[in-house]
């Protein structure tokens, strides 16, 4: 995780002031730093609390069988604390209040807040067996790097993820064929339910990506309904859903994707058409087909002009 440069610096002598092992200049220097520092002051509790968890060990005659337990529940405990910890900050966007939070292991949660902007209304504190922690210097690049992505300065957002916070293996299936739909690309409920194998549950993939705990990154936005509509996104955020997908080039009409005015692409497929291409086979289901919003889009995505319609030579008119 990203951190300031001079709390990286500082943390031995954290360690060795909370557990006595320092000098008093060094206690001095550590006071300082935390005292303006809530992320330093915070860990700096933490090895107090197992300074004290230990020292009381160490006061407790014990067999050498014994004290070796006790280590290893100790050290274990320790594990469970950190494993459990998920740090986060909100921060201001242009979508309204977002908390993003995250552990050793990644990413695990991008929330829309609205006008609450509360972590007392997050997913955070009604989740069992997670403990946040509001820490700014460990997130603030990703919120820099998620800004880029709103602002559509940048098409990927290439984090490592925490998945704790999926709901069922079912939903974990869902979320990973959400991931492969391409920037600036959209395609339907019930084509996502074909591709993870359960094609009568497209109701099922819709809570699925409603109960997503990471929107953005896994791009939930780009999945519409079969006619095109914007149906659902977060819960009711249809506003944000279109924000999203007008940044990736993609226009709506009110709640609705224009599907004959966007470029096909057929599943297994290498190259896009024309809505009006003779090729695209009339078997085929057309909630299946991925739809971009632009030329520059499909080939960015390895997409190549169908040499039947040639949407290269004929692009469409916006």
């Amino acid at each position: 995780m990203n951190r300031p440069r001079v709390c990286s610096d500082i943390e031995p002598e954290i360690v060795a002031s909370a557990t006595g092992d320092s000098d008093p200049v060094t206690d001095e220097r550590v006071q300082r730093h935390i005292g303006r520092c809530a992320p330093c002051a915070g860990e700096y509790q933490r090895y107090r609390a197992i300074e004290g968890v230990v020292g009381a060990i160490r006061r407790v005659p014990a067999p050498m069988a014994a004290a070796g337990r006790a280590r290893k529940r100790l050290e274990a405990s320790l594990h469970g604390l950190r494993h459990r910890t998920i740090a986060y900050r909100i921060f201001p966007s242009p979508l309204g209040q977002i908390l993003i939070g995250q552990s050793e292991q990644g990413v695990s949660l991008v929330e829309y807040l609205g006008p609450r902007g509360d972590v007392r209304h997050s997913r955070l504190a009604h989740t069992r067996g997670v403990e946040p922690v509001e820490d700014g210097a460990e997130v603030e690049a990703r919120y820099r790097e998620l800004m880029e992505y709103v602002e559509g300065k940048r098409t990927r957002l290439e984090w490592p993820l925490d998945l704790r916070l999926v709901r069922s293996d079912f939903h974990r299936h869902v979320l990973s064929a959400t991931a492969e739909i391409p920037y600036g690309a959209v395609t339907s409920y019930a084509g996502l339910a074909c591709q993870v194998g359960k094609p009568t549950a497209a109701r099922a993939v819709a809570q699925a990506l409603r109960w997503n705990p990471l929107p953005i990154v896994i791009p939930c936005h780009r999945v519409v309904g079969t006619s095109g509509a914007l149906t659902g996104y977060a819960g009711d955020k249809i506003g944000l859903k279109q924000q999203l997908l007008s940044t990736e080039g993609i226009r709506t009409q009110k709640t609705t994707i224009p599907r004959n005015s966007m470029y096909v692409s057929v599943p297994g497929e290498t190259f896009y058409c024309l809505p009006s291409c003779s090729w695209i086979p009339t078997a085929e289901h057309p909630h299946r087909f991925i739809f971009f919003g632009t030329r520059e889009r499909a080939e960015a995505a390895g997409r190549t002009a169908c040499g039947d319609c040639r949407p290269d030579l004929h692009p469409l008119t916006n």
